[in-house]
């Protein structure tokens, strides 16, 4: 088969398998979030209509997976959903949303472009390396694009800065999962620079 100017080596072949599981396994990491969020948003008081209506689900598997929630644990005491607080995921999470408004406004040729997509593809993790990895490229973009992105952009990176520069407490305080507060954390500091929140 190598002779065949249509044949697929071994090579490509794996290329377009750990592509595909790289798909698969964020698809399996998003359902995990997702689940997760319903928890968060039963702790916060929302009905299992309104939760399967957003989640596009149907009302039987919300009310499925609260059975579970309940019989697994008391009910989860209700999230903060102030942006300044100061654990790390929290601010991962800023960090992410942030950069992802940054990477809207300036295109393709901002510089933390790049794994702003990874980011939200779950081709990249968040580990120390990565964070700063993109604290860097945040801090490039805001340094070097400085005219063409509002001022608040500037005001919300030295906060986050600031706050993964000093380690805040044990999260004894904080409820819950470090990949619910990044996703919730992203969302609100999205909203907060868009002028929606």
């Amino acid at each position: 088969m190598a002779g065949h100017s249509g044949a697929l080596s071994e090579e490509q072949a794996g290329r377009i398998l750990a592509e595909m599981n790289e798909v698969i396994r964020a698809g399996e990491e998003m359902r995990a979030l997702r689940s997760e969020m319903i928890r968060v948003l039963v702790g916060l008081g929302w009905t299992q209509e309104r939760i399967a209506r957003l989640t596009d689900m149907s009302q039987p598997a919300v009310s499925k997976q609260v059975v579970k929630y309940r019989t697994e644990d008391p009910a989860p005491s209700p999230m903060e959903l102030s942006l300044h607080q100061h654990d790390a995921p929290w601010l991962e999470g800023r960090l992410w949303g942030l950069a992802e408004e940054i990477s809207e406004t300036l295109g393709a040729t901002a510089r933390c472009a790049r794994h702003v997509d990874a980011f939200a593809r779950g081709r990249r993790h968040f580990t120390p390396r990565t964070v700063d990895e993109l604290r860097r490229l945040v801090e490039e973009d805001l340094r070097l694009r400085r005219d063409e992105l509002p001022g608040a952009h500037r005001e919300a990176y030295d906060e986050i800065s600031r706050g993964l520069d000093v380690p805040a407490q044990p999260l004894a305080a904080a409820t819950g999962t470090a990949s619910v507060r990044r996703a919730l954390a992203h969302r609100i500091q999205r909203d907060r620079l868009g002028g929606t929140a």
